[in-house]
Order: C-alpha cells, then sequence, then structure tokens
C-alpha cells in the first residue's frame, strides 16, 4: 500500500476508480478496508481515495494528544499529495467529526459533503446514547475529564457491542469483542479516543457551504439518531435521510440502501 508523508506521519492510502475524487474518512479505531462495500459500488463512477487515519492501520501511530481538527488537516494534506485540489468528502461517526472540521476550516476543497451516523456536540443536542454511557460506566452528562479517564478498551467493548442493531448479535458476539478490544487498545487508538472526546463543532455548522447530506440509522444504539437532525438543521440547505433500522454500522449492514442514498446524492 502507498504512503504519503504528511504533517511528520506516513499515511497509508488507496485509490480506485476514475472520474471526480472522493475521500472516504472512517471512524474510531476503524482502517480503510472497512469501506470494501462502498469503493466496490463508488469506484465504477468517481476516484475513490480511501486511507488509514492516523493511530491505525498502515499510517503511523505516534503518541498523543491527537485532535480531530488535526486529522482533518492530516486528510487536507493527502488530498495535497494526491493533488486533489476539490473533492466530495464522506466521513461516518468519528470520520464525521473529521469531515465536518475539514468542510468548516476548508470549504474550498469541498464539493459536497456526507455525514454518517456522527454528531456535532456531546449535550443536549445530540451524542452518544444513555447505552454508551451506561456501558462505559460514566453518567450521561459527564465531564471531559470523567470521560478521558474511562480505559480505552471498555470505550472499545462498549463501541463494539453497540455496533449492532439486534441486541441478540451484541450479545452472541461478546465473548469475541472483548479480547479483541484489549488487542486494539493501543497508544494510537487512545489518541482517536481522546479527539473524539473533545470533538465539538455546533456553533460552527453554519460555516459549511458545501451541500450536505446527513444520513443516519433509525436504530443506531451507539449515536442517537436526533443527533442528525441537529446537523441538518444547522448545516445551511442539508438534506436529512434516515433509514428505517439501520444501526451505528448501517453502511455495512444495509450497504445497498446506503450506497443508494450516497450516489443518489452525489451525483444528482
Amino acid at each position: 500500500m502507498p504512503k504519503a508523508r504528511v504533517n511528520d506521519i506516513n499515511i497509508a492510502y488507496k485509490v480506485e476508480g476514475q472520474g471526480e475524487p472522493l475521500v472516504l474518512i472512517m471512524g474510531f479505531g476503524g482502517t480503510r478496508r472497512g469501506w470494501v462495500f462502498q469503493t466496490r459500488a463508488f469506484r465504477k463512477h468517481f476516484r475513490v481515495v480511501t486511507f488509514d487515519n492516523r493511530g491505525v492501520g498502515g499510517t503511523d501511530k505516534p503518541r498523543g494528544p491527537y485532535s480531530i481538527r488535526m486529522m482533518a488537516e492530516d486528510t487536507v494534506g493527502l488530498m495535497d499529495h494526491l493533488g486533489i485540489e476539490k473533492a466530495h468528502i464522506l466521513g461516518v461517526s468519528m470520520g464525521g467529526y473529521i469531515a465536518q472540521e475539514l468542510a468548516i476550516n476548508h470549504p474550498e476543497r469541498v464539493k459536497k459533503l456526507v455525514l454518517g451516523c456522527t454528531y456535532a456536540r456531546q449535550d443536549e443536542t445530540g451524542g452518544h446514547s444513555p447505552e454508551y454511557h451506561r456501558g462505559l460506566g460514566v453518567e450521561e452528562g459527564c465531564s471531559c475529564e470523567e470521560l478521558r479517564g474511562v480505559a480505552v478498551p471498555t470505550v472499545l467493548g462498549t463501541a463494539f457491542s453497540l455496533g449492532f442493531s439486534s441486541r441478540l448479535v451484541s450479545v452472541a458476539a461478546a465473548p469475541f469483542l472483548r479480547p479483541c478490544a484489549r488487542l486494539m487498545a493501543t497508544r494510537g487508538i487512545s489518541g482517536q479516543y481522546q479527539a473524539i472526546v473533545g470533538h465539538d463543532t455546533l456553533d460552527r455548522l453554519h460555516l459549511i457551504a458545501a451541500p450536505t447530506l446527513v444520513i443516519t440509522g433509525t436504530r443506531d444504539r451507539l449515536i442517537k439518531p436526533c443527533s442528525s437532525e441537529v446537523l441538518a438543521s444547522r448545516i445551511p440547505n442539508a438534506k436529512l435521510v434516515r433509514i428505517e433500522g439501520g444501526s451505528h454500522s448501517f453502511f455495512v449492514g444495509m450497504r445497498s440502501r446506503f450506497n443508494r442514498e450516497v450516489l443518489d446524492f452525489l451525483m444528482g
């Protein structure tokens, strides 16, 4: 896999297809391989760029702290490396936080924006679900300091178990997910988690100039679906799509519907 030297780190990436550039930004702990069902569909119409965020996969894993703004600048740096002046940007979950920061701070680099299963601020307007906070062993509405004190394997295990709509699947997978979470709890993953805790774009969403699609599953147990309503109401002329029954990982579990909605938006 090729690598680009960006912001003093090496970023692993892949480019597939022809046409207008489309940059896909993955969520917490995920790598570019999580986009497999999207790249197969999107590369028929776009030049698709996938990559590993700092801290995971083939990309360098420097010591923290990380920030969402930092990872947005990594993405812009990768675009520069590839000679991409302007692209469609799609981000899910943490990737949606990164996409928001990119669109706010570099509006001239974004043609169309897609925000999936994500939020602008952790407060009464949206954010992580009560189930997520119970899984972490903290009260909803707790301080950033309390959240930063949660062990990363606990964060990963909770996120994994809530990623599906079906509680039965979550319970059945739990014995396998917890050991996996312990193995994944590297300093890079810890850096990403610290960045998530500090994410807040709510008061700057009006600065997003790109046509925007906000898309969520109605049965997301990790991030409150109402978070997408807030995003769509604060971003000028944004379109909101709710996929009935979709989980947090709806871009995998309901990939045909997700891909169709995204392609209709980007090609419309």
